[in-house]
C-alpha cells in the first residue's frame, strides 16, 4: 500500500502528488508480479512496455484534468500542445525501465512543472521505497515531511560519485577523485539522491531528453546544489549538464 506523509504543499504540488503516487500504484502492482514471472526477456519487455505506457495515460488524465489548458510533453507519447504553452507538464512514467524489467527495485516516476521555460515545481516519487522527493521554486526542496540539502562535503575524501550518464571519456579522471563510483540505471533518482546529500558528485556529459532531468533540476537546485557545464557555468539547460554537485566541491569536479 502506498502511503506517504508529506508536507504543507501547494495545490500545484498536491496535483503533482497525488498523480504520481497514483501511477506507482499500477506501476509496483506489475512489478511485484514480474518478479514472480519466469519468463523471456522478450516477454518481459512487452509487459513493462504496457505498464509504462499505463503509467503515461493515468499521470497525462490526472494531470490535464486539473490544468486542461496546459501543455504536456512525455517520454511515451507524442508532445501536447495546450492552450497556454507557457505552462508545460514534463513527464517520466516510469525512470529505471531496464532495472524495472529484471525485478531490480530501483526505479521511479517524476512530473515537472516548466513555467516560461523555467521548471518551477517538481515531484519525483519511488514506491518500492515510499519515497517521495518534491520541490517548488523558492520553497526548499523535501524527501516526504523532511527538507534535504545536499552534501555538505568540503574535501575530496570519501566521496560517493554517481553516473547519469557514462561517458568513457571521462571515468578514469573521475576514478582519480574516489574509487566509489555507481551507475544505478535511473537518473530522476540519482539527481534526488544528490539532492537529498546520499550522494556528494553526478556526472551526467550527456543529456539528450528533458524528461529525465527536468524534476531532478529543480530537486538540487532547491537542496542547495550547483548545477555546471563542463566549464564550471552554472546552466538549467539539459543539453548543457556535465556535473551537480555542491559549491565546494565544484572547483575540484572539473580539475582532474
Amino acid at each position: 500500500m502506498i502511503s506517504v506523509k508529506l508536507p504543507l504543499i501547494s495545490s500545484t504540488l498536491t496535483i503533482m502528488t497525488n498523480a504520481v503516487i497514483k501511477a506507482s500504484r499500477g506501476l509496483l502492482r506489475d512489478f511485484s508480479e514480474l518478479e514472480n514471472l519466469q519468463v523471456s526477456m522478450k516477454s518481459n519487455k512487452n509487459f513493462v512496455t504496457n505498464a509504462d505506457l499505463k503509467s503515461d495515460k493515468i499521470l497525462k488524465e490526472e494531470l490535464l484534468h486539473a490544468r486542461p489548458t496546459y501543455s504536456l510533453l512525455s517520454e511515451e507519447s507524442p508532445e501536447i500542445v495546450g492552450e497556454d504553452p507557457s505552462c508545460r507538464w514534463i513527464i517520466d512514467p516510469l525512470d529505471g525501465t531496464v532495472n524495472y524489467m529484471h525485478g531490480f527495485p530501483h526505479w521511479a516516476v517524476s512530473v515537472a512543472l516548466e513555467k516560461d521555460g523555467e521548471i518551477v515545481a517538481a515531484a519525483t516519487y519511488d514506491p518500492v521505497k515510499n519515497e517521495m522527493f518534491q520541490a517548488e521554486k523558492g520553497g526548499g526542496a523535501f524527501l516526504n515531511d523532511r527538507k534535504i540539502r545536499v552534501s555538505g562535503k568540503r574535501d575530496l575524501s570519501g566521496l560517493l560519485i554517481t553516473f547519469g550518464t557514462l561517458n568513457n571519456d571521462i571515468l578514469p579522471r573521475v576514478l582519480t577523485l574516489a574509487p566509489s563510483i555507481r551507475k544505478t540505471g535511473s537518473m530522476t533518482l540519482n539527481m534526488a539522491y544528490l539532492a537529498a546529500g546520499r550522494t556528494d558528485i553526478m556526472y551526467s556529459p550527456h543529456n539528450p531528453n528533458k524528461w529525465d532531468m527536468a524534476a531532478g533540476i529543480l530537486l538540487i537546485k532547491e537542496a542547495g546544489g550547483i548545477i555546471a557545464d563542463k566549464n564550471g557555468k552554472q546552466t538549467n539547460d539539459h543539453r548543457e549538464i556535465f556535473v551537480m554537485t555542491n559549491v565546494n566541491l565544484l572547483p575540484h569536479v572539473l580539475n582532474f
